[in-house]
């Protein structure tokens, strides 16, 4: 691939997108080949976590405005369906993904840290949804993340002013989980995601497959997600070694992934 590379360390798969001379912008061939790594990443029994970053000074400053310019009503809408299609599949992984958001996430590149399960930020990173300033409404599902995730009035606020905020102000508001000094923030993502590893990957699926269908559901639905979700963990070998070394205090454990 040319644009997005990946490079595996133990059990984490550290995602990047390199298209640094458009701060990461967000094209077709950007989109595919991240569609592409998504199914690789998943396919790949050896990877327990992915990490998503951006090379240089972004994490992606946007969708490509010089393609978008281009686009009529029919091409603008299928592009907003294929970047639409390529989060939502990265949204729906079974695997955790956290963000590891190093600069600018604006417009899709927002989008996209919105799709990710955990989002850490540098100081350095910026966030907003700028596309009312460009003539079109956000268009990788940002109406729609971004008021579940920060409330609606803080969401129209954002997306209506096209305003860009610091990354202390994202994390006030709930957009981000934490914010790290520059140099620290690509470790403390590998920290947070080998705490993942550690854990019984069955039950740590299953457990965000619950998380991401409950927040589409009501409570009554969701609950009935995570009871079948309880019972699949209760057939499992990690449950039994889960408890087993709970009771015998000992606290290393052999997890099987089965």
């Amino acid at each position: 691939m040319s644009f997005v590379k990946l490079e595996k360390q133990g059990h984490v798969g550290v995602v990047t997108i390199d298209r640094q001379e458009a701060l990461n912008a967000l094209n077709s061939q950007v989109l595919n080949e991240l569609d592409a790594m998504i199914d690789q990443v998943a396919a790949d029994d050896e990877i327990y976590v992915m990490i998503l970053t951006g090379a240089g000074r972004s994490f992606v400053a946007g969708a490509d405005i010089g393609e978008m310019k281009e686009l009529g009503s029919i091409g603008g809408k299928r592009f907003g369906v294929h970047g639409g299609s390529v989060f939502l599949k990265l949204e729906n992984m079974a695997k955790p993904v956290i963000a590891a958001i190093n600069g600018f996430a604006l417009g899709g590149g927002c989008e996209l840290s919105m799709a990710c399960d955990i989002r850490l930020a540098s100081e350095k990173a910026r966030f907003g949804q700028p596309e009312v300033g460009l003539g079109i409404t956000p268009g990788f599902a940002g109406t729609q993340r971004l008021p579940r995730i920060v409330g609606i009035s803080k969401a129209m606020e954002l997306i209506l002013t096209a305003k860009t905020i610091k990354a202390d102000e994202a994390k006030a508001i709930g957009l981000v989980s934490e914010v790290y000094p520059a140099e620290e923030l690509m470790d403390k993502a590998m920290e947070m995601a080998q705490a993942i590893c550690a854990n019984a990957q069955i039950a740590v699926q299953q457990s965000k497959r619950c998380i991401r269908m409950g927040m589409q559901a009501d409570i009554a639905t969701g609950s009935a997600f995570e009871a079948e979700a309880f019972g699949v963990c209760f057939g499992t070998a990690d449950k039994d070694e889960g408890m087993g070394a709970f009771l015998e205090k000992r606290q290393e454990k052999h997890f099987q992934n089965k």
